[in-house]
């Protein structure tokens, strides 16, 4: 396997980024976070061959997916992801027309896919190696419609209220996945070139610059790679000491919640954070600071929260599988 795909064929048609997965050792320890404090509703889940995935969606539609182990006698992939790395990020899915198609124009940029099943007319999905695909699992599937199902009894309908009393906060919006890479063109290759996302924006700030990437779907994507110092000027940047040998590494999800302040274990963010140069750079006298909710009390996953006002609940989304 290549560890490093240099070609760039074109992009994979209808390639949109679906979600992101948080593999957990059992859905209902995500609950009180995503549910009760951040405002999913249950979009989608149910028990499959090694695995349960459940997919909860935000305010604007984008989607989250808990992973938890089951049945693990017929498949332990899960099981032995979370024995050897523990809860935390576990892939992004990217959604393609047609599979073979996709597979045909990876392979062409040098990727080496993995894990190809076409077994369910109604699911046929491959993988990128994090090797290749900058240090996070990528999944290409072929849906067939969109999948739905019943919330499991001991889905959470409470939410987290607002401090002066008028209700619930409103459900949160899923902004963006924050993917740290130590090389931004290598990143750019597969996310911009291999699955087509679009440039909506681009900085830096001190030793990290960015690139903001969208696709059809609500749901984005940061790369953030660190600005290396020149000769003789010290040591290596805090980001490139955080990502160390890797290719990569998912940094955090960004949700845009009411009094982001009171969601539980958020702290200010604090200067000098790896991968969240751009949150401090101008902050507006207007907003309050972004907070984060480290991996350690999230099951792995970091979240960034920054502040939204009062706004109406956004409506239910279809999504799917």
């Amino acid at each position: 396997m290549a560890d490093h795909p240099t070609a760039s064929p074109g992009p994979i048609a209808g390639a949109t980024l679906d979600h992101v997965a948080h593999a957990v050792p059992a859905w209902d320890l995500a609950w009180p976070r995503y549910a009760v404090e951040l405002g999913a509703e249950w979009n989608s889940g149910g028990p499959g061959l090694g695995f349960a995935p459940a997919q909860l969606r935000f305010a604007n539609g984008a989607r989250l997916e808990l992973l938890m182990p089951y049945e693990t006698g017929v498949n332990d992939f899960l099981a032995r992801f979370l024995a050897a790395s523990g809860p935390g990020p576990h892939h992004l899915t990217f959604k393609v027309d047609d599979l073979d198609q996709a597979l045909e124009t990876a392979r062409r940029a040098g990727f080496d896919p993995v894990g190809v099943d076409r077994s369910d007319p109604d699911w046929k999905e491959a993988f990128l190696h994090p090797r290749q695909a900058t240090g996070v699992v990528v999944q290409l599937a072929q849906a067939a419609g969109a999948w739905s199902s019943p919330p499991p009894a001991d889905y959470p309908t409470r939410r987290r209220q607002r401090s002066d009393g008028t209700g619930p906060v409103a459900p949160a919006t899923l902004v963006r996945a924050t993917h740290a890479v130590a090389d931004l063109d290598r990143g750019l290759l597969l996310f911009r070139e291999l699955l087509g996302g679009s440039v909506s924006g681009r900085g830096a700030s001190g030793t990290e610059e960015w690139v903001d990437l969208a696709w059809d779907g609500p749901l984005a994507l940061r790369l953030v790679a660190p600005v290396h110092p020149g000769a003789g000027e010290g040591a290596s940047t805090p980001l490139a000491a955080w990502l160390g040998a890797r290719p990569g590494r998912l940094h955090h999800v960004l949700f845009r919640t009411e009094e982001a302040r009171l969601v539980g274990d958020a702290q200010p963010v604090p200067d000098g954070l790896p991968g969240t140069a751009d949150l401090l750079a101008a902050p507006s006298p207007d907003t309050a600071p972004p907070s984060v909710v480290e991996p350690e009390d999230n099951l792995g996953l970091r979240l960034v929260v920054i502040d939204a006002g009062p706004t109406p609940g956004g409506g239910p989304a279809t999504g799917d599988r």
